[in-house]
């Protein structure tokens, strides 16, 4: 800098050294702005954000963010990709985008809840309608296609219920009927299947149009961190998303973002051991006369188990770390409540994908537009398992149990 500046807060504020070029770590940079500098008006006036060619305002992403977003189409084998504050954000980013007054969207009834109130709450009142559908029926998800349906949300597996759709079938209903199709991914993580390629070796890949991802669970991977994302591999419909993202300035933290990075190195190992110790302790729940019914994909009795091994197949890494059980019915919502209480290992929490293993009673009743058929009554909990010893885990369920006997 050659203006001569006489104060230390001035000197302090515009000082001349830059570090040099060319230091290469393990992890990127951590860059964090909301003013980016342009070197003149000109720069200003002419630099572009939106192919990621040139850096222009803090919202607009800096290299930190950048780096994230090409990983994670790298996950889950993408070509564009959009960091937002929180996985509900990414579901409210393709809503607000791909739907107007006058619109309907489809779910499925064992779709994330949050996304159930935002069709039922904020959707509802913009005008747009919305109809659940079987999640294992293609047909009836199809029977209720119309000329005002613009998008259909898919969800692999369902939430809490874990039950497994027939995605290949649907998707390939939704081409024909020319309607969007946007797939919750959370818990398959670009590593379950591929939402970009569900069918290996055809072509066209047949995909669905946009795969949401809370990154909160197993990108990051330690319950620390709020993100979701917003991948797609059609540039037409990427900048729709975009332009949305920006007008409703949403924007993630560098320091968020550096913990992602950090973690994802790992997602691959840190998802086949959730996995592997799951399916061990839901197969030993088989086992326990209390619990009338166990739910995860990869049990052959579990609803939806052939579509499961169909599109996942049945190695290792391929099914998450949730499962679900019904408790038998004789037992009360008070009494399901103690035994979650007892367990000491597993804790009372929301989310999961973190080291630290969860529970939550769930009255789902409340949560569906009738009790599904495939699904036994009684009560239901969820657990999602962490990175504990699986011996220690199933020894804390058995100690819980006895609540109940």
């Amino acid at each position: 800098m050659d203006f001569q500046v006489n104060q230390p807060s001035t000197g302090l504020i515009h000082h001349p050294y830059q570090p040099p070029e060319g230091f290469e770590a393990p992890q990127p940079g951590v860059f964090k702005a909301s003013t980016v500098f342009f070197p003149t008006v000109a720069a200003m006036r002419s630099r572009e954000w939106q192919d990621k060619s040139a850096y222009t305002y803090g919202l607009h992403g800096t290299p930190t963010s950048y780096a994230l977003e090409e990983r994670l189409c790298t996950l889950e084998g993408g070509h564009q990709c959009l960091l937002l504050p929180s996985g509900l954000a990414a579901l409210a980013l393709v809503a607000t985008s791909l739907l107007k007054s006058g619109d309907e969207v489809l779910l499925p009834d064992n779709a994330y809840g949050p996304n159930k109130s935002l069709v039922e709450g904020e959707l509802l009142g913009w005008g747009i309608t919305h109809q659940y559908y079987d999640p294992l029926d293609p047909q009836d998800l199809e029977a209720q296609i119309s000329s005002r349906t613009k998008l259909v949300w898919l969800e692999a597996a369902g939430s809490v219920t874990l039950e497994f759709p027939n995605i290949v079938e649907m998707v390939r209903i939704c081409e024909r009927r020319k309607v969007m199709t946007a797939l919750d991914n959370t818990w398959g993580a670009g590593l379950a299947f591929r939402p970009f390629d569900l069918v290996p070796g055809e072509s066209p890949a047949l995909a669905v149009d946009v795969s949401a991802h809370a990154l909160t669970k197993y990108p990051s991977g330690g319950g620390d961190v709020l993100m979701g994302s917003c991948i797609t591999r059609n540039p037409a419909l990427h900048r729709k998303l975009m332009l949305t993202h920006m007008r409703f300035g949403f924007g993630v933290g560098m320091n968020d973002v550096e913990l992602v990075l950090r973690s994802l190195p790992s997602i691959v190992l840190r998802y086949a051991a959730h996995d592997t110790a799951t399916r061990e302790l839901a197969a030993w729940a088989q086992t326990q006369p209390e619990f009338v019914q166990v739910l995860h994909p990869a049990l052959q009795e579990s609803p939806g188990h052939a579509h499961w091994l169909a599109l996942c197949g049945d190695a290792p890494g391929r099914a998450a770390g949730l499962f679900s059980v019904i408790l038998d019915a004789r037992f009360t919502q008070a009494q399901t409540d103690a035994f979650c209480n007892a367990l000491k290992l597993f804790r009372l929490g929301y989310s999961w994908g973190g080291p630290i293993s969860l529970v939550v009673p769930y009255e789902l009743q409340s949560m569906r537009t009738g009790w599904p058929t495939h699904l036994l009554r009684g009560t239901l909990v969820r657990f999602a398992v962490g990175l504990e010893s699986v011996a220690d885990l199933q020894a804390d369920i058995a100690q819980a149990l006895h609540v109940l006997r």
